[in-house]
């Protein structure tokens, strides 16, 4: 028999699965049927289905609603080892799951919103080999609690949902998702499995690259689909609230989502048609979570509910009768515009798109890409930072975003350059305390070791402090006097807390990297990263402009968009504005108010206080454009009434008057 120490610390797989669980030589159109429900296939579900079953890793580029999770919940009953599905989606999270557990297969998630008594359920679910679909977010692989117990399990597929986060060249680089390659392989896992409804050519090339996928394993089923009618109407702010209105009232009723950019909009134009007799709710993330979920729910529940939404909502919603969506703002790119619109007519009934394009929406739009560039400055002065240290270093994101004034997310993909260029590579995640409260006592806790191991755990508890309902001890300090690695800390706590031995929870999180090699010159370097980062906001703002470009084109709307997606119809798709014969109104003009001479001394006047987070004219430019950073906000100053003075400005022109 075990001892408890060899539970702890061994790496071998436990039990496997009870053989009634596993479906390994049942065909597959009789798990279709007889689990999911279903007679047949969607278009290029066997495809993906089949590459998965020989072993292969696969990418399916499938249109919003076209059964991508079906591709890996069918594999997931033939294999014996567990699928973990990467998603940055809770709400398709607790959908699915609850779909899969009413259908009796052991699927379950992790994510915050589990109380503490839920997640060890899951930890001790995923110990004993009893889940067959684990869902995560991407941000979990940032915790060194769950690498260490992840990798106690037999990964079979890995599931990497919205998948053209991975890419640069994407239009919503995450760079969380561009370590998920390297992950797959640490893991073991045998075969991956890529998503997404959005992915230009470039941007295949790149998941198919990282994830090692063949050529006959990209299954792209096409954008195209002919019960969305598009239309790209040029409309002036003054026009178009009567013009969302006359549709809403004229058009028959049904299930409506209006997206729009800010969440005061949304609750602005919610409240502008409920005054109008228009059943319509505001919903976005600045709202109480329980309030969304109340929206969400009366809007699943209605055949008419219109939701004035920022694109919050929405992602992963299975809802197959919304009958419309209307872009009240525009998308930022084509690739979100086809995402959104792409949540209409899922059950194959004409559903009408309409893109509003108003030119005032630009500057707040280029004004979201312009913040987050970081200066040359602060750029200069990370590096630098960076390659002061140690061959083998740790960091915290959090004090570096405050120190150079750079967002969390960008100080990431500034790391993520890093990589890329072959300058550090990551070590992963750690946390430096650890903070616990005993559920049992230590002599309970402790029977059942040998000697020499319980004399290493009670040298270990004795380094921790107690406070008024937690003990705290510093992982990597107690290491370092005990001659121990941190692994075997974190091991031993992890432990204990899957045993319900103690309460476990940790801050301080901290990255660990390693020097791949070192520049020749510090300001090469940073010059290139910097460049780097003008290039993606170069891309983005003709990403936009591109959007803009949709709705002052004469030829059919639906080839105009399915183009940039490499996709190519023999003719005009018969069912767009254009095709309908619809005219096309001429674009308003940007009219961009003028800097007032009172605005003017303002900004003159926040200049002379010679504020230090708005030192440099960028800094100022997105101050004044209403744009937080971290060095403004911990000094308070967006508590300033001149925050935000410029803000209907574009960033250009407020930056040329803040150099």
């Amino acid at each position: 028999m075990e001892s408890r120490e060899d539970l702890m610390y061994r790496d071998e797989q436990m039990a496997p699965l009870d053989a009634a669980e596993i479906v390994p030589d049942t065909p597959i159109e009789q798990i279709l049927k007889d689990t999911f429900g279903f007679d047949s296939f969607r278009d290029g579900q066997r495809d993906v289905v089949e590459h998965l079953l020989a072993g292969r890793s696969a990418l399916a580029v499938f249109p919003t609603g076209g059964g991508k999770s079906l591709c890996y919940q069918l594999p997931a009953l033939k294999f014996e080892g567990l699928t973990l599905v990467v998603s940055p989606l809770i709400a398709l999270m607790k959908d699915q799951i609850d779909f899969l557990v009413r259908k009796g297969v052991r699927a379950a998630r992790l994510d915050s919103s589990l109380s503490a008594e839920e997640t060890r359920g899951v930890w001790d679910d995923l110990w004993n080999q009893r889940l067959k679909l684990l869902y995560v977010a991407p941000e979990r692989f940032a915790s060194e609690r769950f690498l260490q117990r992840l990798r106690r399990s037999a990964i079979s597929l890995m599931v990497v949902d919205e998948a053209h986060c991975i890419s640069e060249w994407g239009h919503n680089f995450r760079p969380d998702y561009l370590k998920l390659a390297e992950l797959s392989r640490e893991l073991h896992a045998k075969r991956v499995l890529t998503l997404t409804a959005t992915a230009t050519a470039s941007v295949a090339e790149d998941i198919c690259r990282n994830f090692s996928i063949a050529p006959e394993a990209y299954i792209n089923t096409g954008f195209h689909r002919p019960n969305l009618v598009m239309r790209a109407i040029p409309c002036s702010s003054r026009e178009r609230d009567a013009l969302l209105l006359s549709r809403l009232r004229e058009r028959p009723r049904g299930a409506t989502i209006v997206y729009v950019t800010l969440q005061k909009t949304a609750e602005q134009v919610a409240r502008a048609l409920a005054d109008r007799g228009i059943s319509a709710r505001a919903y976005h993330a600045g709202m109480d979570g329980e309030l969304r979920h109340e929206v969400q729910d009366w809007f699943m529940a209605s055949p008419d509910a219109v939701v004035v939404a920022t694109i919050a909502f929405g992602m992963g919603i299975d809802k197959s009768d919304i009958r419309y969506v209307y872009h009240y703002n525009m998308p930022k790119s084509l690739e979100n515009y086809m995402q959104e619109t792409g949540r209409a007519g899922r059950d194959g009934m004409e559903s009408g798109c309409d893109l509003l394009v108003c030119p005032d929406d630009i500057a707040t739009l280029e004004n979201f890409t312009y913040g987050d560039t970081p200066t040359l400055q602060a750029v200069q002065g990370l590096v630098a930072h960076l390659l002061e240290q140690p061959d083998i270093f740790d960091l915290s994101i959090y004090d570096l975003a405050h120190e150079y004034d750079i967002r969390n997310l960008v100080i990431s993909t500034l790391l993520t350059y890093l990589e890329l260029r072959g300058i550090i590579a990551s070590t992963g995640p750690l946390y430096n305390e650890y903070k616990f409260q005993p559920n049992t006592g230590s002599a309970e806790m402790l029977q059942g070791f040998d000697e020499a191991r319980t004399r290493f755990l009670r040298a270990m508890f004795s380094k921790a402090e107690k406070g008024r309902t937690w003990f705290s001890i510093d992982i990597a300090a107690t290491a370092s006097e005990l001659g121990e690695k941190r692994e075997r800390l974190v091991a031993a706590l992890n432990y204990f807390e899957e045993k319900g031995d103690l309460t476990l929870k940790v801050a301080g999180l901290r990255h660990g990297y390693r020097f791949v090699k070192r520049p020749d010159s510090t300001e090469d370097l940073a010059q290139a990263i910097f460049a780097r980062f003008q290039e993606s906001e170069t891309r983005d703002i003709a990403r936009l402009g591109q959007v803009v470009e949709l709705a002052s084109m004469q030829t059919c709307t639906v080839r105009s968009v399915l183009n940039y997606f490499g996709e190519s119809l023999e003719s005009d798709c018969g069912h767009c504005d254009r095709c309908l014969g619809e005219p096309v109104l001429p674009m308003p003009r940007l009219h961009e108010a003028e800097i007032t001479e009172e605005q003017g001394r303002a900004v003159a006047a926040l200049v002379g206080e010679q504020h230090a987070p708005l030192a440099t004219p960028r800094q100022l430019a997105r101050f004044l454009c209403g744009l937080p950073s971290p060095a403004a906000s911990r000094a308070r100053l967006t508590k300033d009434n001149r925050f935000g003075l410029l803000s209907r400005h574009r960033f250009a022109t407020v930056l040329d008057l803040s150099s």
